[in-house]
């Protein structure tokens, strides 16, 4: 058997892992920031479970000074502190290292490359297959073909094995000893190792490829020409001294027996221990194959369960359509868990009933009758509500008991799952009774679909606790736990994994499925009486109450209606796309000088960078084949007129996909409309998103874009002859909201009276910008105020508007500088709002919504710097989908109170589309 033996480089993994989450931390419900230790888990784990290690060891940094810092006792100095997140979280990443039985390997006076450096040689020397493992490419020195790379891939891609001819094409080197050289001529700013001044990447490259080495650049320069020779003769002593500090040691002085650094089982219950303590049930669930016991807030809420005896043990499990919020950067710092005993439903007193007779329904309903609030939750066999068939209905009158009532099942009385909706009717259409739901359009969207309106209060806890702790995830499993300090049974329990195998509930026996919906709706009215105090406390009834829950009907109405989509525009459009994609194909290949297939990336790379030869060394992919990428399509643009034709055959491909295709796909077959479905708890800053199709990202500033939208037409289609149209689609939206908001947060005056005189606001600011009388703003200088305006929002920096803007970075400051000077307080209204932030920990839209910043007093400017552009962004964008969100729900009440047939059917962002019946003009 061959021995593999892994190196692991600790601190660059913890770097990379730490900002690979900086826009959305992961945090423990303590807001402890854990992005570091879980995502060098994930990468630990990847390689246990899919690389077989035979041994495996993490090298560590020494403290102490090494051979480097008494040559040049500058070396490394004014490296960035380290981010006091990560700084906090290595102890606690190196408990799970131990955890793992994995051993840590570190020599005083040595770093962690030359510790690997040293094992990766003697290891060779003994056999070994050697992976270092690491995202830091100066590795490359010591590849070999028996030590190579193991670079962990970004944003979910695969990770990368880098071989002697991949370091030589990442390096655009000859032999993979010329890394040292390439480094020695360059420097390296994060180590402090100087280099040569003037001389970069591609520049050290090119020289070392030419002559070989370092040494023979510098014997050779006098024969190179201008400023670059001058600074090889200039600094030649400093450029030998940077290869020497950038050289990876070989010979640490450490003794190693190789049977220490076997892989052997984990300490399993140390690894419970802290997957609890850090909250990291996937982990735990992967590692363990075990559910954890996790840390709820203080009192149980299923410690004051009713007083009837426990009901049967059939197994139950959480509300299947609760929604998971990812981890975002923020946590609402009063609710603190204390660690207790996780209880399920064996352990719990509850009374759940089947309403199997009228008899039973009869005193279902004489226990509701009371009820001032009640918690209702349907059961359906899809998950999709607009093609979900009702099941059951389950309903709480109170903590501890639940009623389960099934729609069609054998063994119960017939017709009466009809009667039991119809009964129930007047409770779920009471405007006297609070309603409680979690992901409650769900429930409201099947049961309209019933033919029942549910009117009144709602509550809906996802929503509550999404506006209490937006940055914990907001499932009703998780919410149990940590609330309640109870676990439900998962759905697996009822019907099984996920896979060809899985059942419907529809196969599962009755007593199950009701002690399931029944456990749903009793968990749900408990968390409601827990989570409607904490609304108070967190300053969130307003928006809750007056710009969430009123939009809830709005949006399942919306979900209801649907849009029409035209079919044969969609096909029409398509078939011209194919058209033209074929006129594309047949140009290329012509460019091309052969027929070659464009889908197929092998083929693609071959031509052009075989044939065309458009690069001399280009980038391949993990797998050897040439990279093809939109990126580097797009940066080889100018190269060759054969890419912006495939650049723009690919535009029409995904189009004719993903809109053209995917649209037609997503016409219900009943109602020949598009269905998508919003969700209210998925972004930071309170705007509503549309998924399933995804309605909000149809593009309409292209040509092409804009045919998709013509397939979009109003309820029915003119009969023939008819002067006027019976209906419309009729588009109504804000006129700049964003700027609106921004002009009324400040009370910038300026700006306000730009907008009270209905002025183009983008040539207003561009007017005061340039200083040039309005009628005399160019184009040009439009676009540039435009750019302004909107960047500002977003924390745009002079470096980010000269990129965007394609102009030196001196005069994007001048512009910026020229904007605050003509906005004075929307610069006030910047400065106010960020040291709100730094006092507080959040900022707020103008209804109370909050976002959370831990990161806003980061001593870590990169850290600092976004969550300072959150602050800005957030009361503007978050304020503007308040007041649309209000809007909805206002117009909502109004169609219905004035009995119109005219419907709001979608809404982007800060656009309404309504299905106008014209007689209602």
């Amino acid at each position: 058997m061959t021995k593999r033996l892994y190196l692991l480089d600790a601190m660059a993994l913890l770097y990379r892992a730490h900002f690979a989450f900086i826009a959305r931390p992961i945090r423990t419900s303590s807001g402890f920031n854990t992005s570091a230790i879980y995502g060098f888990l994930l990468t630990l784990l990847e390689i246990l479970e899919k690389e077989h290690p035979t041994h495996i060891a993490l090298a560590m940094d020494s403290e102490k000074p090494t051979p480097r810092h008494k040559v040049f006792p500058q070396y490394k100095a004014g490296r960035q502190q380290i981010p006091e997140d990560l700084d906090a979280a290595i102890p606690h990443a190196l408990r799970f290292v131990q955890a793992f039985r994995i051993p840590i390997l570190q020599v005083d006076g040595y770093e962690a490359d030359d510790v690997i450096g040293t094992l990766s040689r003697r290891a060779e020397q003994e056999g070994f297959s050697v992976f270092m493992v690491t995202p830091d490419k100066d590795f490359g020195q010591l590849v070999t073909e028996r030590c190579l790379m193991w670079k962990p891939g970004r944003q979910g891609a695969d990770h990368e094995i880098l071989g002697p001819k991949e370091v030589c094409e990442l390096w655009d080197i000859d032999h993979v000893r010329q890394v040292i050289d390439v480094l020695g001529l360059m420097g390296d700013p994060t180590d402090n190792i100087p280099g040569v001044p003037g001389i970069g990447p591609k520049t050290a490259s090119k020289l070392v490829r030419q002559y070989g080495s370092l040494e023979e650049v510098l014997a050779h320069a006098d024969e190179i020409k201008g400023k670059i020779g001058e600074a090889l003769k200039k600094y030649a002593d400093q450029a030998r001294l940077s290869k020497q500090l950038a050289t990876i040691l070989t010979d640490a002085p450490m003794e190693v027996d190789w049977d220490d650094l076997r892989t052997s089982e984990p300490d399993r219950d140390q690894l419970r221990e802290l997957c609890e303590e850090f909250e990291f049930r996937s982990i735990a669930r992967r590692v363990l194959g075990e559910d954890l016991k996790v840390r709820p807030v203080q009192g149980s809420l299923f410690e004051f369960a009713a007083t009837a005896t426990p009901s049967g043990t059939a197994k139950t499990a959480p509300k299947k359509k609760a929604a998971s919020a990812q981890p975002a950067p923020a946590t609402a710092p009063s609710i603190k868990p204390a660690k207790r005993t996780i209880r399920t439903i064996e352990e719990v007193e509850h009374e759940y009933r089947v309403a199997k007779t009228r008899d039973e329904l009869d005193e279902l309903i004489r226990q509701l009758e009371p009820a001032e609030v009640f918690c209702f939750d349907v059961e359906t066999d899809r998950l999709r509500p607009m093609y979900a068939n009702l099941i059951g209905l389950a309903i709480s009158p109170r903590p501890g008991k639940a009623w389960y009532i099934p729609v069609d099942s054998h063994g119960v009385e017939a017709g009466l799952g009809k009667e039991a909706l119809e009964r129930l009717r007047p409770f779920l259409t009471d405007p006297k009774r609070t309603k409680v739901a979690h992901n409650a359009k769900f429930d409201l969207l099947v049961l309209k679909r019933q033919g029942i309106e549910v009117e009144g209060p709602l509550f809906d806890t996802m929503v509550a606790h999404a506006l209490i702790d937006p940055d914990q995830p907001h499932g009703m499993d998780d919410l149990a736990e940590r609330f309640l300090g109870y676990r439900p049974i998962p759905i697996e329990a009822l019907i099984g994994k996920r896979g060809k195998d899985q059942l419907s509930l529809t196969e599962v026996p009755l007593p199950e499925v009701a002690q399931y919906s029944a456990e749903d709706a009793d968990v749900t009215l408990r968390l409601y009486h827990h989570l409607k105090p904490l609304l108070q406390q967190h300053n969130q009834e307003r928006v809750f109450y007056e710009v969430e829950m009123p939009v809830l009907p709005a949006l399942t109405e919306m979900e209801f209606q649907g849009i029409r989509v035209d079919p044969e525009t969609l096909r029409a459009f398509g078939r011209s796309l194919t058209q033209k994609m074929a006129e594309l194909e047949r140009r290329i290949q012509e460019m091309a000088g052969m027929p070659f297939n464009l889908n197929s990336s092998r083929q693609l790379g071959e031509v052009l960078f075989e044939k065309l030869r458009l690069e001399s060394r280009p980038k391949k992919t993990r797998t050897g084949q040439y990279a093809t990428d939109a990126a580097t399509l797009e940066r080889l643009a100018g190269k060759h007129p054969i890419v912006a034709l495939i650049l723009e055959y690919r535009e029409m491909a995904k189009l004719r996909s993903t809109y053209v295709d995917g649209l037609i796909e997503a016409i219900h077959p009943e109602t020949g409309r598009v269905h998508t479905t919003f969700n209210q708890v998925s972004t930071a800053t309170g705007r509503l998103s549309s998924q399933d199709p995804n309605l909000q990202n149809i593009p309409i500033r292209t040509e092409l874009g804009q045919e998709i939208r013509k397939a979009f037409v109003a309820r029915e289609d003119p009969p023939s002859g008819r002067r006027k149209p019976k209906w419309l689609l009729l588009s109504a939206d804000y006129s700049q909201i964003e700027l609106r908001v921004v002009a009324a947060l400040s009370k910038e005056e300026s700006m306000i009276e730009a907008f009270e005189k209905g002025l183009d606001i983008h040539a207003a600011t561009a007017a005061r910008i340039f200083g040039v009388p309005l009628d005399q703003v160019t184009p040009d200088q439009r676009r540039q105020a435009k750019t302004v305006n909107f960047g500002i929002l977003y924390g745009m920096s002079a470096h980010g508007l000269a990129q965007r803007l394609g102009i030196p970075r001196s005069q994007a400051k001048q512009i910026i500088d020229h904007y605050f000077r003509s906005y004075p307080k929307i610069r006030e209204f910047i400065d106010r709002t960020i040291r709100f932030a730094r006092e507080t920990g959040y900022v707020e839209t103008l209804t109370g919504r909050r976002r959370y910043l831990p990161d806003i007093n980061s001593a870590n400017a990169t850290v600092r710097g976004a969550a300072e552009r959150n602050a800005i962004n957030t009361p503007v964008q978050g304020t503007a989908a308040d007041m649309i969100k209000i809007a909805m729900g206002r117009i909502y009440q109004e169609i219905k109170q004035r009995g119109l047939r005219s419907r709001m059917v979608l809404q982007i962002h800060d656009e309404l589309l309504f299905d106008l019946y014209t007689p209602e003009e």
